[in-house]
């Protein structure tokens, strides 16, 4: 039994010294000159992964992102400026790839549904809460018989 307790323990090391190994082979090329890579990992942080949708593709593992990524080191390496590789890249994916897409025709829905939504929250708040002003209506005082009425029914719940 000890003898196979240690074989499992030594076999769950080995796996642990090799894990490494096994993680360092997804690793990604980087461009040797450090200036251009800087520029590709910003870029990276401009377009939106196709899979995640609401992070970067520097920010995701999607094997998509990985591969636009590349591309992008690939265009700069060519010599491409920021605005070519970004061009190339919305030519094959649409505006839908950039994570601030620009403001045209196409994107005005948008750009103009978040303020025009807060906007119509904000109104359909204070005409509600002015509507339910108006609504309550201004108390009166009680008259005799009320007044003796509530007595009297206080009087029974305190005799109850």
């Amino acid at each position: 039994m000890r003898t196979a307790l240690r074989l499992s323990m030594l076999a769950l090391l080995a796996l642990l010294a090799l894990a490494p190994v096994v993680y360092a082979q997804g690793l990604e090329p980087v461009l040797p000159d450090p200036a251009l890579e800087q520029r590709a990992r910003e870029l990276h942080k401009r377009l939106r992964c196709l899979v995640c949708q609401n992070q970067s593709i520097h920010e995701s593992n999607a094997e998509l992102a990985r591969d636009l990524r590349n591309v992008v080191r690939e265009r700069i390496a060519a010599g491409d400026t920021d605005e070519d590789v970004v061009t190339y890249v919305v030519a094959r994916y649409g505006n839908w790839v950039l994570l601030q897409p620009p403001l045209n025709a196409g994107t005005l829905v948008l750009w103009l549904s978040p303020p025009l939504l807060l906007v119509t929250a904000f109104v359909g708040t204070a005409l509600y809460f002015l509507r339910s002003r108006r609504s309550i209506p201004e108390a009166k005082p009680l008259s005799s018989e009320e007044q003796a009425r509530v007595a009297e029914l206080l009087g029974e719940e305190r005799r109850g």
